[in-house]
């Protein structure tokens, strides 16, 4: 017997922007995957959820008593809940669950696959955490042997999304599926009718080329965008031809999208040699509220000045991610928000 999918039952994946009943994390732990920098990476994630949290309840993954203890003690007083569950890293955005509501406010979530990234690390206890927020909100999720991290697809909550084929066509991920694949489970899990593919990402980044650091949607008409004006970067080109793709995109109206360009910042090489892929698209949007993740990079504040406008009746906050960028992302990277309505049982 085949099992219904969530688009059977009316579900769908809604638009960061809708309303939250909770931003997840993982608290950051193991200093030598932070590079001997996991003090200030965990004070940049402390100020990161103190901001959250002034606008909707955080719950947190800890993987022992010594991250849950220092977690506690940075985060005292706020409406942060605790979950411990054993991880591989931090990066909830890859390896935690899709969430999906339906119109009746019910909520659930599509439990992907998770293999660090193309194989690129360990993933045997990430590719668990879904069960285990599963547990924690009583609900009964789906689950695929496909694998899909939520970095790498952007929606816009009204049946469109955003993707690279170097990430989702990448050999190490899921070999036997061809886009066509992809938007077919891409349409049953998540209610998405329309993909648009993007081709590559930005330089070092480990993702191979996640959309949440190039391209995303801030309301169903607009998308911001990240470029590079130098032709002598290397990330001039890739940019370039992901502008043209989106600015030549028509919706189901025939109009085009306003795309907004946002240049990415010069960091230079992190401490595993590779360059760091600072992204000012990689924010993370709440209930009233958009961080901005800000570098120490003279394009800091022009960014958060072009995307200020973009979000009425929000509060945007650029907060530091620099020691956050060493192992890889920023906010959008650390966060799974779970949608405001009612845990599905099944």
């Amino acid at each position: 017997m085949t099992l219904p999918t969530p688009r059977d039952l009316g579900f769908r994946a809604p638009a960061e922007w809708e309303p939250h009943a909770a931003t997840w994390a993982a608290w950051p732990f193991d200093d030598d995957l932070w590079f001997g920098r996991l003090e200030p990476v965990r004070r940049e994630m402390a100020t990161f959820l103190q901001t959250v949290a002034r606008f909707e309840p955080v719950r947190l993954l800890v993987r022992d008593a010594e991250a849950e203890d220092d977690a506690r003690r940075r985060l005292a007083g706020l409406p942060v809940g605790f979950v411990r569950v054993a991880l591989d890293d931090a990066w909830l955005r890859d390896n935690g669950p899709i969430f999906v509501r339906d119109t009746a406010d019910r909520v659930s979530f599509v439990h992907w696959a998770f293999n660090a990234w193309g194989q690129k690390f360990e993933w045997s206890r990430d590719a668990e955490a879904p069960q285990a927020i599963a547990r924690a909100l009583g609900v009964r999720p789906w689950r695929l042997d496909v694998v899909l991290e939520g970095g790498a697809i952007e929606m816009d909550g009204a049946g469109a999304a955003l993707t690279t084929r170097q990430c989702l066509l990448h050999p190490k991920r899921n070999p036997h599926l061809a886009e066509t694949d992809y938007e077919g489970l891409l349409r049953d899990y998540l209610g998405i009718e329309r993909v648009i593919w993007l081709e590559r990402g930005l330089e070092g980044d480990h993702t191979d080329g996640h959309v949440d650091t190039l391209a995303r949607f801030v309301d169903p008409d607009t998308i911001v965008c990240s470029v590079e004006p130098d032709a002598a970067d290397a990330n001039h080109a890739p940019l370039v031809e992901n502008l043209r793709r989106l600015s030549d995109t028509r919706r189901a109206a025939n109009a085009g999208y306003r795309i907004v360009p946002v240049p990415v910042p010069h960091l230079g090489v992190g401490p595993d040699g590779e360059r760091l892929p600072g992204s000012y698209v990689n924010f993370y949007i709440g209930n009233g509220f958009v961080v901005v993740p800000q570098f120490g990079d003279a394009h800091d504040a022009p960014a958060l000045a072009r995307l200020r406008p973009l979000f009425p009746g929000r509060e945007v906050i650029g907060l530091s991610a620099r020691e956050l960028l060493v192992g890889g992302g920023a906010f959008h990277c650390l966060t799974q928000p779970q949608p405001a309505g009612t845990p599905w049982k099944g």
